[in-house]
């Protein structure tokens, strides 16, 4: 079998969930598959961070051309190379191809279905257009999460439910699961004067639907109410959209000086920033999955969720909740963490646990199983 595969996103310079996504399963797929042939398709330079490893049977190839590049250079080549089965690990596929086609869509999140108001306009047009043609002509859809099926069926009526597999994300457990020494940590933490155990962290981008304000607000309550003058609040990423009045919060907190933004970091400084938090808190309105619950957890820091979404779905009984919008909650959930050691040490051995569930290598075989049948 030929499978082509859509991996223009692993050209851009931001890392996302998605390129991570899409990253591991090309990882895995030669790995676990060799006889079909794979032909990866892309059209600038891949992000060193993101190049896929080389397979035998894996066929990469550049296609460079300005506009609308997927319904175009990437669609007229499909008709040639006349692959069996076109994998999409993003929200769209070519409108004009071969009848007999077959192609498989993956759909992370709608959020920009539901919280509209947090995409910038242009991109919000371009989401709602291709996810559209892509979720309604795909042969099958792949859903991260039960969460993300049930959002395709309340905003596509007419899909079918059999249409659609849930297969959860995984996270890279060699580099989140082994222990860091004392020497990595010190290297990594001094780069931003960070203790071991003196902060709360967050990872992933800067942007509106993250709800960071919610985390500023609880942690200034938690310093305003508590002996521990030295805790800080730290935001493992980078700014995305829309991200002006996070950091206008940030600067106008009277704990400005306690709240750091690393900006992008190499992924092998994220299990030292994990294994010495106090606690993980991922306050976001909604996710299709979240990768970072499983990275916290299975590095030993206990996790604190928003309760919406995939975040139950993801996180378990490994995990307290608080109410979305309420820092009050949130901030007394921190509260318990940070004082009760008993809860602590539970909250990290069942994280553990339930982090042991998911992995890359059992994502990419479900994923492949699913594109061989179409």
């Amino acid at each position: 079998m030929k499978i082509a595969i859509h991996c223009a996103d692993l050209d851009h310079k931001r890392i996302d969930g998605t390129r991570v996504y899409l990253y591991n399963m090309l990882k895995n797929f030669g790995i676990l598959d060799k006889k079909d042939v794979f032909e990866l398709y892309h059209r600038g330079d891949f992000n060193p961070r993101l190049t896929p490893p080389t397979f035998p049977n894996y066929a990469v190839k550049k296609l460079s051309f300005p506009f609308l590049w997927t319904q175009t250079c990437f669609a007229w080549k499909l008709l040639f190379d006349k692959p069996d089965v076109l994998w999409m690990a993003v929200h769209n596929a070519p409108i004009v191809r071969r009848k007999n086609l077959k192609v498989v869509v993956t759909i992370h999140d709608l959020a920009f279905k539901i919280f509209p108001e947090y995409f910038p306009k242009k991109d919000l047009t371009k989401l709602n257009i291709l996810s559209d043609l892509a979720i309604k002509n795909a042969d099958r859809i792949i859903a991260v999460s039960q969460s993300t099926k049930k959002d395709i069926l309340k905003f596509y009526p007419k899909v079918s439910a059999e249409k659609i597999t849930v297969i959860h994300h995984g996270f890279d457990t060699e580099l989140f699961s082994q222990k860091k020494s004392i020497k990595e940590s010190s290297a990594v933490l001094g780069n931003w004067k960070l203790e071991i155990g003196n902060y709360i962290l967050y990872v992933g981008a800067i942007q509106p639907r993250k709800n960071l304000g919610v985390l500023i607000e609880a942690f200034e309550k938690i310093k305003s109410a508590s002996w521990r003058t030295e805790l800080k609040l730290v935001f493992a990423g980078a700014p995305a959209w829309q991200y002006e009045d996070t950091l206008e919060k940030i600067s106008q907190s009277k704990f400005s000086g306690d709240i750091i933004v690393t900006g992008t970091i190499p992924f092998s400084d994220l299990p030292v920033l994990y294994q010495n938090a106090a606690a993980f808190v991922f306050p976001s309105l909604y996710e299709g999955f979240g990768i970072p619950v499983l990275e916290a957890m299975a590095s030993g820091t206990p996790v604190i969720l928003a309760n919406n979404s995939s975040l139950p779905e993801v996180g378990g009984e490994a995990a307290l909740y608080f109410e979305t919008e309420s820092s009050d909650d949130l901030a007394g959930c921190l509260e318990r963490v940070l004082t009760d050691k008993d809860l602590s040490a539970t909250m990290i051995q069942k994280g553990k646990s339930r982090a042991a569930n998911f992995s890359w290598e059992k994502c990419a075989q479900l994923t492949l199983d699913n594109i061989r049948k179409v």
